[in-house]
């Protein structure tokens, strides 16, 4: 019975959700035509005057606060241009004076042939500039698919270039024959490293952005072994199931500028050691 009562209780709340008075007295306002009480009318005025005030407040607000945004942001962009710029300039000074370091150098040796191995070696560490012929590898990202129905770009995008695809790149020029390599300009070295950070790809802390242009110098048939590798062969199914773009090109008289002077580390002799004594056989411990 218990159960009974209960069932019977809630289904009278679902039948009649309003108070059996609220009830009566609406139905009786309605019949009768009474309008509500002042006091309800006078507090609901009250509320919409003062979210309506609350509102033209806000929005006032965030008017004026807009240009000063819009500055903000300006000036942040003019900065960094700007910073660019310096950057760009000293990079030059540098290739400048490294040049006529070069120059210095190669007319202090009286030595032809100790200059030449010295340009060699500067070479093929990275840290000289380099000219032939090689091949450029590009390989840029999938334009976003756009929803059919809503016209929007989708977030996921599977042919986003990532680091690991210009490491595999490079990975796969230098195992077919590449003597000097350089990603958007950044020549790589022994001690080069290419990795993302919050979304961009970094060549020795330098940011590359797509297009990415994988540029080599090596042998004659350096284009035609890349294109025949597994590397090359990955990348164009990437072509077919993600739209990225990939491509291959033999370049004549490509030019690599050098890598940037690597920090000097000196090594220092250990501290000496206490001398060991010798054992009564003659023989040390």
């Amino acid at each position: 019975m218990t159960f009974a009562r209960r069932d019977d209780l809630l289904g009278d709340l679902f039948r009649t959700p309003l108070d059996p008075g609220y009830a009566q007295a609406a139905a009786r306002r309605a019949a009768t035509g009474e309008p509500p009480p002042r006091w309800g009318r006078t507090a609901r005025a009250v509320t919409l005057a003062a979210v309506g005030f609350l509102l033209a407040v806000a929005y006032h607000q965030a008017v004026a606060e807009a240009p000063s945004a819009s500055r903000a942001r300006d000036d942040l962009v003019a900065d960094v241009r700007t910073r660019q710029r310096t950057a760009e300039d000293l990079q030059r000074q540098v290739e400048a004076l490294r040049a006529q370091v070069d120059q210095a150098r190669d007319d202090a040796l009286a030595d032809a042939s100790g200059a030449a191995q010295l340009r060699g070696l500067a070479a093929r560490s990275g840290t000289g500039k380099v000219t032939g012929d090689g091949v450029v590898v590009r390989v840029v990202d999938a334009p976003p698919q756009v929803d059919p129905v809503t016209g929007k770009a989708e977030e996921e995008n599977l042919g986003i270039v990532l680091d690991r695809d210009l490491q595999d790149v490079a990975n796969g020029l230098w195992q077919a024959g590449a003597e000097a390599i350089a990603v958007n300009g950044q020549r790589l070295t022994a001690t080069s490293t290419i990795r993302a950070a919050g979304g961009v790809i970094l060549v020795d802390f330098k940011p590359v952005t797509s297009p990415y242009d994988v540029s080599a110098i090596g042998p004659p048939d350096l284009a035609d072994t890349f294109s025949a590798s597994a590397t090359a062969k990955r990348f164009r199914r990437y072509v077919d199931n993600y739209r990225m773009q990939f491509g291959v090109k033999a370049r004549k008289n490509l030019t690599l500028a050098a890598a940037p002077e690597p920090p000097l580390r000196y090594a220092h002799p250990p501290a000496a050691s206490p001398s060991v004594s010798p054992s009564p056989s003659g023989g040390r411990r």
